[in-house]
């Protein structure tokens, strides 16, 4: 199984993506999985979600390129990139408090997926970034719209322009992470969420309305479509497809 879902004494419903060979890349049972986790947690007694990855090394690689490599065509690459882009857009509309409990790798996708939950704990070893542009294509998941939404747009443009990867603490400086923590995975998650597990379910899902409110999601939407329409386009050049082959072959000269 790629993924396992914990009930946790917390609350919280958990999702944990088990692929630690593969640093937690996300193939097509994870997206399955994940949607199933959403889908628990809006119709549960459940506080929320947390989502994280199995072991201390990664949270997520992203999308796993020994699947998705295949994927040639525009066509193609838009049919896996907008399955998992509305996964994302439920789980950032989700109303109840969702968390990403960050542990040790996030890039390209991982933060796509980090991005669109409420808050972003994680521990100080840390590193992510928008790697995507050094394949020779944008965010394809809706994490770029996501991000817009989550920071200021000049230091959202920074992360997603630069491509580059981050330590924790300048995640923290620059707003993308709202905890650092030492220890477990558990211990991490229950000192950043503090006191929230003892409030009223009725009360964390009425101050998660009021975020939701001031969300349009068919404009929301509307550009998350676009931004994954975008994705495929590059993604069918031959540029991206020599980039990843690029970053296969030297991965398999290191091993």
């Amino acid at each position: 199984m790629a993924y396992e879902i914990i009930e946790l004494k917390e609350g919280f419903l958990q999702f944990v993506i088990k692929r630690h060979e593969r640093r937690n890349a996300v193939n097509f049972e994870v997206m399955d999985g994940l949607q199933k986790a959403i889908d628990k947690v809006k119709k549960s007694h459940h506080l929320g979600l947390v989502i994280t990855g199995e072991g201390d090394q990664a949270f997520c690689s992203g999308g796993d390129l020994s699947v998705f490599h295949e994927l040639k065509t525009e066509e193609e690459a838009y049919d896996m990139l907008s399955r998992m882009a509305n996964i994302l857009f439920d789980l950032f509309m989700l109303p109840k408090p969702t968390i990403a409990l960050l542990n040790g790798i996030a890039i390209g996708g991982g933060c796509e997926i980090a991005t669109a939950c409420d808050f972003r704990f994680a521990h100080f070893n840390t590193r992510a970034g928008f790697v995507q542009g050094n394949l020779a294509i944008t965010t394809g998941w809706g994490g770029g719209t996501m991000l817009l939404e989550r920071l200021p747009s000049s230091q959202a443009l920074s992360m997603l322009m630069k491509a580059k990867i981050y330590d924790a603490p300048e995640l923290k400086e620059m707003g993308f992470i709202d905890y650092m923590y030492e220890g477990s995975h558990l211990e991490g998650l229950r000192a950043g969420l503090e006191t929230m597990p003892s409030i009223e379910i009725e009360v964390l899902q009425a101050y998660k309305e009021i975020v939701l409110r001031k969300r349009d999601p068919l404009r929301l939407k509307e550009q998350v479509i676009r931004e994954v329409r975008q994705c495929s386009i590059l993604w069918e050049k031959e540029a991206h497809h020599e980039k990843v082959n690029l970053f296969i072959n030297r991965k398999n000269s290191n091993i």
